[in-house]
């Protein structure tokens, strides 16, 4: 059993007037969380990932949860003895694949996260992108099968959750104007609901603690970037693999009006409130070129 560090009552008390301002700051600003990588898998975590989003929806934010769930569809699809192809991050997804992304998504993964927020009060309610035709989406590419691209996304389920003080939790199955299928990038997704939510952040959870402008070195971490200087590093080669959709992802949110995304290392405990509501903040944030500029010309004025 790993011991909890023992903090003094006057720890305690500088950390609440930290956290105070950001408390206020954040109040009815819609945070969407795109969950993922082992975050999902280790138990103990997925338990402290409830208890953020519980917290951060009783002190008054309105946080939406878009999950993915490419390692329990892994696993099922080992176990049925099916290799997984992956093409610049994204998995080739035949029809077979479809059903098995579809049955772990939806049916499984979806349910359990909404089960483990409900243990903290009835405040969530899960969704497929299929649900009131929330992600219209097309195929991206004939080479990749049923992976899909969103079109559009329609709010009005998602607003009207979060108007009765509900946390939406969404698995990212779209589907197209003739009914079929698409398994999408929940990374892309979220960037598009964050963006259709007019969210204030857009925080990705996931198996590294930020970007890294060379992978193999810890010290090359990102703490901040803007869009521009994210499309340059795409550009040069120094973002690739599973990376690259996640990046695509947030230049696309900070470039249509969210304030800010990050990308942060869901295997760190409450990672999120440390990210939201303490000063030193944690991972890669990453803002438009225009508020960066903003910053810039207040900070020197």
């Amino acid at each position: 059993m790993v011991e909890r560090p023992v903090v003094s009552p006057g720890e305690r008390a500088a950390l609440l007037a930290e956290t105070l301002p950001y408390l206020k700051r954040w109040r009815d600003k819609v945070v969407v969380v795109k969950y993922g990588g082992n975050a999902m898998t280790s138990p103990e975590l997925a338990v402290q990932f409830s208890e953020d989003i519980a917290l951060m929806h009783s002190v008054g934010l309105r946080p939406v949860v878009v999950h993915g769930g490419g390692p329990q569809i892994g696993e099922l699809m080992g176990r049925l003895g099916k290799e997984s192809e992956f093409r610049d991050g994204l998995r080739v997804t035949d029809a077979e694949t479809l059903d098995i992304a579809r049955m772990v998504l939806v049916g499984k993964v979806n349910r359990e996260i909404v089960a483990r927020l409900n243990q903290h009060g009835s405040i969530a309610v899960g969704l497929s992108g299929e649900d009131a035709g929330l992600i219209e989406a097309s195929a991206q590419h004939p080479d990749l099968g049923f992976v899909g691209q969103v079109e559009q996304i329609r709010p009005a389920i998602v607003q009207r959750l979060l108007a009765e003080d509900l946390v939406p939790v969404i698995s990212t199955i779209g589907v197209d104007l003739g009914g079929q299928a698409y398994n999408i990038n929940a990374d892309v997704v979220a960037a598009h609901v964050a963006e259709a939510l007019a969210a204030e952040k857009l925080v990705y959870l996931t198996d590294v603690e930020g970007l890294r402008r060379q992978v193999d070195d810890p010290g090359s971490l990102v703490r901040r970037a803007t869009a521009g200087q994210l499309a340059t590093l795409i550009e040069d080669g120094a973002v690739s693999g599973g990376m690259i959709p996640k990046i695509e992802a947030c230049i696309h949110a900070v470039s249509t009006g969210v304030g800010a995304a990050h990308i942060l290392d869901g295997r760190v405990p409450h990672v999120v409130l440390l990210e939201l509501f303490t000063d030193s903040g944690i991972g890669t944030m990453v803002v438009s070129d225009e508020l960066a500029e903003l910053a810039e010309e207040r900070a020197s004025s």
